[in-house]
């Protein structure tokens, strides 16, 4: 009997197909697997397809995996997972379970788990607190334990498998480039992949010696993880590919932690974190974290975009699967874009150049606070921050001695921030000298890396920017076109601050690229060394 997939699954949404009679069928649909919600019970069979990290092509080598599935997940799920059953022919063109007829394919059979007990659902109903996340954590930290290492497993949690697994994400997403990521964003998180295991290859050889490469779950998001009674049950981890499954544990935990903060859960992934380390007295775990954060966000963009190759998706489900695609994308290029200490960064410039734009992008991409001296100054004053004041230059809210208050103020509530570890961004046009060398001391003073982001774009685009400006409402900026001139003719040349903390930007530009060419300049990176 030959039956292409489709054709099984038209059977199997039957509830006459299962033995058992359950009252309807539920189809779920990945891109590897249809997945069929039968009652108390559900059945997996794998699609025949080749994505090159994976293969099911033939019938032999879904049996294998449906095998290996069911090994693996008895791991951390043994009471879900129950055995592989044979789909038969009927010998009347018709298949059926487990038959004496010839096998056409093969179903993971397993245990339908309560969804309400889901944990990402728990913690859309408020029932997940810092003591779950504590659990969870000792149990992955003894599943991590015992968890098989050395020989084979080590070489595949190596530098060079780990810069093929990122090369390979980079290499398959080429194709989606301006379709679910822009160009420039792809190139930045390349960029920043590389730099970091080149400036790290030490940690990543100790983290091999250590044993710290373990056979892990692969997998570990919250859609599969079930709070099942007293039981934390962790289903689905990866059985298809070996490479992908042999992990530092470091990244299993990085995984939980970036679904966690995606979903809006940042303490809890915070809770999550502390506890493993604690558990695991693993401190150098923490220097990964970004690093794979913002691996598996790429994963998880990727893999959801390779469901746009569906010739049969309408044209609704393909603008959501865009609209997935890209937010994990970003996510994976605000991790990239992290530093590892914190950073001031300043900005500088004539108004209309494009200042408070760049910084509330580059604020989000570096989690940093941003502090605007438009809005400080009418707060000091007692001042709506939206409140038009048409002052002539260095008049009334814009005399001298306010705007000196204004950024000493700015400066003291910058140093607060990071001396509390938070990266800062200032939004102002730091045209006097005297106060970006004011605002690098500060950096210098609380151990901050310290940037100048001087923005620049041709006067045609200041003047349509500052007109189209005082026609919007919720504007802090009283900035407009008469006062140009007069302020250029004021503004210091940036010639005191070293050219590695100086960064010019571009912000006529397409905006991702203006905000990748700074990012690229903050993480030092050199295009020339990649």
């Amino acid at each position: 009997m030959s039956i292409s997939h489709d054709q099984l699954v038209h059977f199997m949404l039957s509830p006459s197909f299962y033995p058992h009679n359950p009252p309807s069928v539920d189809l779920v649909q990945t891109h590897i697997s249809s997945v069929f919600i039968a009652g108390d019970k559900v059945y997996k069979i794998k699609k025949p397809v080749d994505f090159g990290f994976l293969d099911f092509t033939t019938l032999e080598k879904r049996k294998f995996f449906c095998d290996e599935e069911i090994r693996l997940n008895s791991r951390l799920a043994p009471s879900v997972y129950k055995s592989v059953a044979a789909i038969t022919d009927d010998g009347a063109g018709n298949p059926v379970l487990n038959g004496d007829g010839p096998v056409i394919e093969y179903a993971v059979v397993m245990r339908r788990l309560p969804e309400e007990r889901m944990l990402y659902r728990l913690l859309q109903e408020g029932h997940v607190d810092d003591t779950v996340m504590d659990d969870i954590a000792r149990l992955l930290h003894e599943f991590h334990r015992k968890a098989d290492t050395g020989g084979e497993i080590d070489q595949m949690g190596s530098l060079d498998t780990i810069r093929m697994n990122h090369d390979e994400n980079f290499d398959q997403t080429e194709p989606f480039i301006d379709r679910t990521i822009s160009a420039p964003a792809h190139a930045f998180m390349k960029a920043c992949a590389h730099k970091f295991m080149k400036d790290n290859e030490k940690l990543f050889q100790r983290r091999v010696s250590e044993h710290r490469i373990r056979d892990c779950h692969g997998d570990l998001h919250l859609q599969h993880i079930c709070l099942d009674g007293d039981e934390i049950v962790i289903f689905d981890c990866i059985e298809f590919n070996r490479r992908f499954r042999s992990l530092d544990v470091a990244a299993e935990i990085a995984f939980l932690s970036m679904d966690l903060e995606g979903s809006g859960y940042t303490g809890l992934a915070r809770a999550f974190i502390d506890a493993y380390l604690r558990y695991s007295d693993d401190a150098e775990a923490d220097k990964l974290l970004n690093f794979y954060r913002a691996y598996f966000a790429f994963v998880r963009g990727k893999v959801t975009g390779f469901r746009l190759d569906d010739p049969s998706m309408g044209e609704a489900d393909r603008t959501a699967v865009i609209d997935e695609a890209t937010r994990y994308f970003d996510r994976s290029a605000r991790y990239a874009a992290r530093t590892e200490h914190p950073v001031l960064v300043i900005t500088a410039g004539l108004m209309g150049t494009g200042k408070s734009f760049l910084a509330d992008r580059l604020a989000r991409y570096l989690d940093a606070r941003i502090i605007q001296t438009d809005v400080l100054r009418k707060e000091m004053l007692g001042i709506d921050s939206s409140e038009r004041h048409y002052e002539n230059f260095e008049e009334g809210i814009y005399s001298a001695e306010t705007t000196r208050k204004t950024y000493e103020a700015v400066l003291e509530r910058a140093e607060a921030f990071i001396a509390a570890g938070e990266s800062v961004i200032l939004d102002a046009s730091f045209r006097s000298r005297r106060d970006r060398e004011q605002a690098r001391e500060t950096a210098r003073r609380v151990g901050a890396g310290f940037f100048i982001v001087e923005c620049l774009c041709p006067e045609s685009t200041v003047r349509e920017r500052l007109e189209k400006r005082t026609t919007q409402s919720g504007q802090a900026s009283d900035g407009r076109w008469e006062l140009y001139e007069t302020q250029k003719k004021s503004f210091e040349a940036i010639e005191e601050i070293e050219s590695g903390e100086h960064v010019r930007a571009d912000t006529s530009l397409h905006p991702d690229a203006c905000l990748f060419n700074v990012l690229e300049r903050i993480k030092g990176i050199n295009r020339t060394e990649q």
